[in-house]
């Protein structure tokens, strides 16, 4: 015990001290410019455009993008020459080349750009996977690591009145001490997946801000606003009309503006989303926004929406296309997936196993779905690696910064079957501290294994003392048992504390039909879900579920012929569209609660 507490406090004095600095709130709502759409590109294996052969970092590499002066000038690269790739998107499935590639592109857009006259300029990137390195006009400008979550970096000094050019150098090679490391079940794309804006903003201006219910109540509105620039102790007015609030806010010297005001909101809820159009207004910024306000608490082993007991009917999510099977980042990918989110029945989502893109979130709060929302702490990563963590902390405080004005999000989820161990939970402990300091607002979860005795399954992870949610992958059925022995566990818990099982299911390839006894049919996971679903009703403290997964989707641990193909075929739908079985056995069963 003494060694995990000297572990946690280890980490938490390490953690980082604030979200990144380079972090915007609510990018799409300012003055924007889309640089989206074809880039081109230099694919380097070697990083030769970045390493001299000394492996040493070369001043002179391709984000200097560089042409011959004269005819006898030697330079062994040309963007303009080169392919290109669509931003956002991966490359895996835009290049057939380039499927199974791990390893650095970089990408150069070229554009010309007017700035407003005294104007701050940002370059801000949605995601890209999975280290980025960013030069504006051949100068380096920024550096960021993580796949899922957004950066930008002022560029003001470096922008040109006429003709401009941006280089983003992406790796995706798996590093065993990354977050993730180097084993997942989920396709590794690589590329700029997100969207690239260059961002206007007035010297000072509204960096971020965050707008919700106090924690345990349903009629205060607190929070706070950030400004940046100079003179950062001026006057901000919140403004929400249908609220008779026009609040004025002095901020203190860092800008900072703290506020707490009384009021009765329409509270948001699955069957009434309403949200409110809210404004932010500086001396010289204004920012517009829609913001929902609901209150998430734990009794017992109730989860309480608006104080009222809720069971969360729910699907895990990959970010994957519907429509183009890469790597999903579109709102009409959004739609398509919560068309059949919403035709199973769902009121919840489980977005595994990283932050998903804006797009989805957003959709899903104005269609009424509540949100798991997960960083990629995955599996085995390196639990006594002080750099792994402050990676894994560094992008949960990324996830919060992005999407904590969301309130249909309710749950934080700070990892996947992780294995048990001292240094594990210490590392783990470390992160639950952080999200509740970062947001005091939303409940914390993180999807474990379970201990099985003969027919008992006990919820016994030391983890679980921590977490206000607790969340369990099982496949029984599948990597484990029959599916008629499910019916025959009794459930018990060492926690008086709400469960969701998080995963379960099994895999079909749709189409293929044969006996219930016959793996990779139809009927072979039909059956899976009717055993599990009669199991479900049986387990008094459960209170939501995700089963694996709504759709199918790519993994290279999935090589099976004429069956994976890789692909994980868990998917209640197919790649076409096509409905499996199973998928109508949940539709029923949420249906019926």
């Amino acid at each position: 015990m003494m060694t995990k507490i000297c572990l946690i406090l280890f980490f938490l004095i390490v953690s980082a001290s604030s979200a990144q600095q380079t972090f915007i709130q609510n990018v799409t709502a300012r003055d924007i410019t889309e640089l989206n759409g074809y880039w081109k590109i230099i694919i380097d294996p070697y990083e030769n455009g970045f390493f001299n052969y000394r492996y040493q970092e070369s001043p002179n590499g391709y984000f200097k993008n560089e042409s011959p002066k004269t005819k006898s000038d030697l330079i062994e690269y040309d963007f303009d020459s080169s392919d290109s790739l669509l931003v956002p998107g991966d490359w895996n499935t835009q290049k057939e080349s380039l499927f199974f590639y791990e390893g650095t592109v970089w990408y150069k857009k070229s554009f010309n750009f007017s700035p407003k006259k005294d104007k701050r300029i940002f370059i801000n990137i949605g995601a890209a996977n999975y280290n980025s390195v960013v030069y504006f006009n051949g100068d380096k400008v920024g550096s960021h690591t993580g796949g899922f979550t957004p950066f930008a970096f002022e560029v003001t000094d470096k922008i040109d009145e006429d003709e401009n050019f941006a280089v983003i150098k992406v790796d995706n090679k798996r590093v065993r001490q990354g977050v993730p490391t180097l084993n997942t079940d989920w396709w590794n794309y690589g590329g700029i997946t997100r969207d690239v804006y260059l961002v206007e903003t007035p010297p000072t201006f509204i960096r971020d801000y965050f707008i919700q219910l106090k924690p345990y109540s349903t009629n205060i509105i607190e929070g706070w606003i950030q400004l940046d620039g100079v003179d950062l102790n001026k006057s901000v007015t919140l403004s929400i009309p249908e609220l008779n609030i026009n609040e004025i806010i002095t901020p203190a010297n860092n800008g900072l503006a703290k506020f707490s005001l009384k009021s009765n909101p329409v509270l948001w809820e699955p069957n009434n989303p309403y949200l409110y159009d809210i404004s932010i207004r500086s001396l010289s910024d204004t920012v517009k926004d829609m913001i929902a306000f609901r209150s998430i608490k734990t009794n017992g082993t109730d989860i309480l929406l608006n104080n009222k007991p809720i069971f969360l009917k729910g699907i895990s999510i990959h970010e994957e296309s519907p429509i183009t099977h890469g790597r999903a980042s579109s709102i009409e990918d959004a739609l398509k997936t919560l068309e059949w989110v919403k035709e199973l029945g769902c009121n919840f989502i489980r977005l595994a196993h990283y932050p998903h893109n804006e797009n989805i979130i957003r959709q899903a709060e104005k269609m009424g779905i509540l949100v798991w929302s997960e960083i990629p702490v995955y599996w085995t990563i390196l639990w006594d690696n002080i750099e792994t963590y402050r990676n894994a902390e560094h992008q949960l405080m990324e996830m919060i910064s992005r999407d904590k004005n969301r309130a249909n999000i309710i749950i934080w989820s700070v990892a996947n079957e992780t294995p048990r161990g001292e240094e594990r939970l210490a590392f783990l402990t470390s992160l639950i501290i952080k999200a509740k300091e970062l947001d005091p607002t939303r409940l914390v979860s993180a999807a474990t294994e379970l201990t099985y005795e003969g027919n008992v399954v006990t919820l016994d992870d030391p983890l679980c003392d921590y977490l206000d949610v607790i969340g369990a992958n099982e496949y029984i059925g599948w990597y484990s048992r029959t599916a008629e022995e499910a019916q025959l566990l009794e459930w018990k818990s060492n926690f008086n504390k709400p469960l969701i099982i998080s995963e379960f299911g099994g895999g079909a390839l749709y189409g293929l039909h044969g006996d219930k006894e016959t793996r990779w049919t139809e009927e072979f996971q039909e059956n899976i879900y009717i055993n599990q679903i009669a199991m479900l009703k049986n387990i008094p403290f459960l209170k939501g579920t995700t089963p694996w997964i709504l759709f199918d989707f790519r993994s290279p641990r999935r090589p099976l012929p004429k069956i994976q193909d890789f692909y994980n075929r868990k998917g209640l739908i197919s790649t076409e569209g096509n409905k499996k079985k199973a998928f109508y056995i949940l539709k029923n069963f949420y249906e019926e609660n």
